[in-house]
């Protein structure tokens, strides 16, 4: 099970078109809702996360998203229970994707060190010893990273693959004509 944290002011394309693309390709995303389960996007679309923060197990998990946008980043970085499955994930080599400004929450835990990274432009600063990408999506080790909500079926496309396959990304890819 993929955890997806949303946060107010979450980018709602990157969280909603990655959520959808995983679903469609069989993976189970339970999204988390922080502080609550009802949670409103940058541009005030409301969504109903499956759980709030609380009810996380952190026994189970097998990887965490974080959609960007602001303040959605800044509201997901100042949650406990998100820096603490973040520590976790990494701890276990956990996948961990993270898009627009969100990149900057894991260079600020030192997670990007030495690895291929990008971000939103203008949060480079933030990718704390990172090695700057010119990708659009970019894998380095257990990490994804996106640019922005321009990128977000390239972004879910991409956790698909390191999930469930290559073949099963095309074929999805093929059906959405994507």
């Amino acid at each position: 099970m993929i955890y997806m944290f949303l946060a107010d002011g979450f980018e709602e394309i990157e969280a909603l078109a990655t959520l959808d693309i995983l679903r469609r390709g069989g993976v189970e995303v339970v999204t988390v809702g922080v502080g609550k389960t009802d949670i409103l996007g940058a541009h005030n679309i409301k969504v109903s996360a499956d759980i709030n923060e609380d009810d996380i197990d952190i026994n189970t998990f097998k990887g965490v998203i974080l959609p960007g946008g602001l303040p959605g980043t800044t509201n997901l970085e100042k949650s406990q229970k998100v820096q603490e499955t973040l520590d976790i994930a990494n701890a276990n080599g956990e996948l961990i994707c993270a898009i627009c400004a969100a990149p900057s929450i894991l260079g600020h835990k030192g997670f990007l060190k030495d690895k291929e990274a990008i971000s939103f432009p203008g949060f480079e600063k933030e990718l704390t010893g990172a090695k700057i990408s010119d990708k659009r999506v970019v894998k380095d080790g257990n990490i994804i990273t996106a640019v922005g909500a321009g990128a977000s079926f390239e972004f879910g496309f991409k956790i698909l693959e390191t999930l469930k396959g290559k073949e099963v990304a095309d074929n999805l890819k093929s059906a959405m004509k994507a």
